[in-house]
């Protein structure tokens, strides 16, 4: 049997081949934009807006009920939330609008994660059965308490994997550590003896984003020498850190406890020897009253 040249075997195949699509009609349906909607609660933005959409617009306004559903839901309606209005409208020539809903942010405790389910009351012809449950979301809120230097200043118990993996002169990975305001700069506090004894460090807040608060240190920051943590100098005989460029740092307002991500590396002279490794840290802020009794319990 005499075979086909390569060009014409292409040819068939591309020819043989036809693209398939899925296309749809002007019909109409209207749903909630996310399944999931995950919303922040702050002291003087407590009002947020949950997403609702169509597939196509029309000339006329267009107005839907709006209900909550008991199952699925740990949040209390006129406890913790309102609902700013029982139904949503959108307005001639436009595909989307919102629900407003008003988180009441002094019931909301810090560690609280609270969601209710809402669903949309309207002709069922108008419900997109393509996607499961298109006219209901789940409505998730969370506390986002107002920044202050001053929550993250006195004692605080650090958690640290750096510790794990080089004690040096720590019996423990944990250790109580005691930290100021920097004398000059705003958002900058002082951690005294942080990891090992003799060395304080810095780290600054970046408290811009509210929804992503950040945390960052200054670079080359001495946190111990090399021989009393190591047993042996590769570099000019000192640990260097700053914040890990490969994981998020970051702090928690309500809770008072912050995330380190730290990059701890050697140098020598100025040029990099080589990196010890990117660590985890936890420091969480206690009263003077915990540290007390911390302190007699030996940490």
């Amino acid at each position: 049997m005499r075979k086909l040249p390569i060009y014409i075997i292409i040819l068939l195949a591309l020819v043989g081949c036809k693209e398939q699509y899925t296309t749809y009609s002007d019909a109409e349906y209207v749903m909630f934009a996310d399944s999931l909607s995950t919303n922040m609660v702050q002291q003087d933005k407590s009002t947020f807006r949950v997403a609702v959409a169509s597939t196509v617009a029309r000339n006329y306004d267009r107005t839907f009920g709006v209900e909550v559903v008991d199952a699925g839901s740990n949040a209390i309606e006129g406890k913790h939330y309102r609902l700013l209005s029982n139904s949503v409208t959108i307005p001639a020539g436009a595909t989307a609008a919102d629900v407003e809903v008003e988180g009441i942010y002094d019931n909301i405790e810090a560690t609280d994660s609270l969601g209710f389910k809402l669903r949309l009351v309207m002709n069922p012809k108008l419900k997109w059965e393509l996607y499961k449950d298109s006219d209901c979301t789940k409505v998730v809120m969370y506390k986002s308490c107002p920044y202050d230097r001053n929550n993250f200043t006195g004692y605080a118990v650090l958690s640290s994997l750096f510790l794990r993996s080089y004690p040096g002169e720590n019996s423990s990975f944990q250790k109580l550590v005691y930290t100021e305001p920097h004398p000059t700069e705003q958002n900058m506090i002082i951690i005294r003896d942080c990891f090992f004894n003799g060395y304080d460090v810095t780290m600054s807040f970046d408290p811009t984003d509210a929804a992503a608060p950040r945390i960052t240190m200054d670079a080359d920051q001495v946190v111990s020498d090399e021989a009393s943590v190591f047993g042996q100098i590769l570099g000019d005989n000192h640990i260097l850190c700053d914040d890990s460029p490969l994981y998020d740092s970051y702090f928690n307002s309500c809770q008072r406890f912050a995330v380190l991500w730290l990059h701890v590396y050697v140098e020598d002279l100025g040029e990099m020897v080589g990196t010890v490794g990117h660590f985890y840290n936890v420091f969480e802020w206690v009263s003077d009253e915990e540290a007390e009794r911390l302190m007699r319990e030996g940490l």
